[in-house]
């Protein structure tokens, strides 16, 4: 591509387009529901919306999904699957330091909550579905439960004695800090979210 169509906007609009279309429709549709679920809610959220956010159709979305909650289902497993990734890349980043991977997760804790991704599709679907017997409770139980064995182990590697209880308080933190972004504005207690993570690790320590 050359320098000028580089720099005219129909050009890269074009380029965006044909990268999305080498996209799987599968994988596109996925990609935008969750973004669309986790943003405005399950029940706010029709089909039509997502397949053309999908630059796809009705059709393709229900050859791949059965239904929404199907669909939904598959957004939840994809975001638990996604989450796995965190500790892959505190290994890569910090091999054989686990005090310092700590110190890192707190990190990417703080800047979730600073981010536009601070609003939790796991937590908005349970909060959303009422029936606790229903299927998503499960795959999210199971997602949460898998993050905090992963927190607590990385915990106890970086030499904590009590390494469940303290992966227990950093959850607590960070998905409070989460709310309260989201809630008390730009000046509420979330502000101090890696303050109080690390005197929590501090404490501890001790």
């Amino acid at each position: 591509m050359s320098r000028t169509e580089l720099h005219n906007p129909d050009s890269a609009l074009r380029l965006l387009d044909e990268c999305a279309a080498k996209t799987p429709p599968r994988e596109r549709i996925l990609t935008s529901a969750a973004e669309l679920f986790r943003t405005h809610g399950f029940g706010a959220v029709g089909v039509e919306i997502i397949a053309e956010q999908a630059n796809s159709n009705k059709m393709t979305l229900y050859r791949h999904f059965g239904s929404k909650e199907e669909l939904l289902c598959a957004c939840l497993r994809m975001h638990a699957e996604k989450t796995t990734e965190i500790w892959r890349s505190l290994d890569e980043k910090y091999p054989d330091d686990p005090k310092r991977q700590l110190r890192a997760w707190v990190e990417g804790a703080t800047e979730v909550v600073f981010s536009d991704d601070s609003a939790c599709l796991l937590a908005n679907a349970a909060v959303e579905q009422k029936d606790t017997n229903h299927c998503i409770h499960q795959i999210i139980a199971d997602a949460k439960e898998t993050y905090r064995l992963k927190l607590t182990d990385l915990c106890r590697r970086a030499g904590i004695a009590q390494a469940e209880e303290l992966a227990d308080a950093l959850t607590l933190l960070f998905d409070g800090a989460r709310i309260s972004s989201q809630s008390s504005g730009p000046e509420g207690p979330h502000q101090r979210l890696k303050q109080s993570c690390l005197a929590m690790i501090n404490a501890f320590s001790r």
